[in-house]
This record gives structure tokens, sequence and C-alpha cells, in this order.
């Protein structure tokens, strides 16, 4: 004889409410942890794979305690959102008290994990917290800087994992990461235009237009195209990684570029990069092409 127990409609809806608060879709971001060791062959081992892994989970924290409070000081706008209305603390499915202890546990438990890990891992921690705090305190309404921080917010999850496993990030990391970002910022402000959400949602976007953003965009991806093609063909990149094939990746890059541009220029559809990245199947093969050819030629 089994027993079966299961879960209540209303323990699901709870459930339910929490993960979306908390946003673990959103973590997909911190693999940007990750890319360091990813990108410097001789710092493969063990002990560093469990060091970026331990400061992934840190920062998911973080970021999921951001996430919260951001939602509390937005949940009046977010209900002007055909999509983010259905937000909790916007649709009501979880009350200010319970968010705020969740975003207390989650920010002690990040910090606790970054203070294992090292000193200067979680200065860069706290830096991150520090941006996206005021980033949720008011700088997101200013355009331009919105997106800025966004970007600065990528580029410290590098910086992070530098740290982590005792290098000094590439310029060349750093630059292109901040250069994506933006890129990705940019594509989601247009999204909001092109949706005429209105400054009621988010007040940067009065400081916008379509032909801006589409400028910028592009200005964007040119610049970081460029910028990856002179990675792949700089000698002490090619004598560090040790190889001289890393420009092969590129048609995956220029792939991703386009695909991603038709998305957000042709068909409207940028306005969760997460999403994007996580449901097109275009771009997920070209990531994934992109990672399994670069892997091979600095690790095979």
């Amino acid at each position: 004889m089994s027993i079966r127990i299961e879960a209540s409609p209303s323990s699901r809806m709870a459930i339910s409410a929490v993960l979306a608060m908390l946003r673990p879709r959103q973590w997909t971001k911190n693999a940007f942890v990750m890319a360091p060791l990813f990108f410097t062959p001789p710092a493969l081992s063990l002990k560093n794979v469990e060091l970026v892994a331990a400061g992934i989970v840190s920062f998911c924290a973080l970021a999921s305690a951001i996430y919260i409070l951001n939602d509390y000081f937005d949940r009046e706008a977010d209900r002007q959102h055909p999509e983010k209305r259905f937000r909790p603390l916007a649709a009501g499915t979880i009350s200010v008290g319970l968010a705020f202890v969740f975003f207390g546990t989650l920010l002690i438990g990040g910090f606790a994990i970054a203070l294992s890990i090292s000193y200067e891992f979680t200065w860069i921690a706290a830096c991150y917290v520090a941006l996206n705090l005021a980033y949720s305190f008011g700088l997101k309404h200013v355009a331009i800087l919105d997106v800025l921080i966004i970007a600065l917010g990528f580029t410290l999850r590098v910086q992070a994992g530098a740290v982590l496993i005792g290098i000094a990030p590439s310029a060349w990391i750093v630059i292109t990461t901040g250069l994506l970002a933006l890129f990705l910022a940019l594509a989601k402000r247009r999204d909001d235009i092109s949706r005429k959400l209105g400054n009621g949602h988010r007040k940067s976007l009065s400081g916008y237009t379509l032909p801006f953003l589409d400028v910028a965009a592009t200005i964007m991806l040119g610049a970081l195209l460029v910028a990856y093609m002179i990675y792949t063909t700089d000698a002490n990149v090619m004598k560090e990684l040790g190889t001289d094939k890393i420009y092969y990746t590129t048609p995956f890059v220029v792939a991703g570029i386009l695909r991603y541009l038709q998305i957000a220029l042709v068909e409207n559809g940028s306005g969760s990069p997460t999403d994007v990245v996580l449901t097109d199947r275009f771009l997920i093969t070209t990531i994934i092409g992109w990672a399994i050819t670069f892997g091979i030629l600095i690790h095979g």
C-alpha cells in the first residue's frame, strides 16, 4: 500500500509565486561569472570549477534579492504593463512582508557564500549590489545611464569570475561583455518604445526614440563584432589560448548578431533578452555551435 502526498492547489500557487518573484530564468545572466575560466585553459581545475560554481550561486542569490526590491518599487508601474502586471508583488499574490523576508534571507545568504570564498570576491559582489540598489532607487529613470548600469553589472560578473580563479580579466572579455550587455539593454528599451508602454511604466523612456535606439543598437553590435574579430586575431590572445584558429568562431557571432537584430527590428520581440536567448532555436543553435567550436579549439 503506497501513500501519495500531493501539494494542494494553494500550495502549488504559492510555490509558483515565489519562483516567479525570484526569477530563476534570469540566473542565466550569472553564467558570465564563468567566462574568465572558460577563456583561460591553464586555469581549468576542479578547485576553480568549484569556486566559480559557488560564485555563481552567490550572484544568483544576490540578484534575486535585487529583483525583489526592484519589483517592490516598480509594483505600481508594473500594473500598467501587459506582462509585468502578473509579477507577484504587482498582482498581490505575495505580500510585501513575505517578499522582504525572502529579500533579507537571499541577501544574507549571498554575502555569506561570498565571504566564504574571499574578501576580494565579496567586495565585487558588494559593488554589484550597491550599483543595483542605486539603479532601483532612481538611476533607472535616467536615460542612457540606465543601460550603462545594466552593462556595468555584467562586467562586474566577469571581474568576479576572474578574481575567483586568480587572474586579471582580459580587456577583450570586459569590452565584448560590456558591448553585448549594452546592446541587449538598448533592444529592451526599443521593445518598450515600440509597444507604446509610455513613461508611466519607465520614466527613462522619455529619453529614447526608435530611430535613436536603432542607431545606438547598430553601433553597439558593429563595435562588438569588430572587437571580437580583433580579439580572435590578436597575437597575445592566440599565444595564450594556444591556437591561431579562434577566428573560425566568427561566423557564429555574425549569425547570432544578425538573428538578434532581426528579432529586435523586424519582429519587435526583444522584450526579454533572457527569454529570447532561451527560446529562439536559431540563437540557441548559434550559441551552442560557438561554444563547442571555441571549446574544441582551446581545450581540445
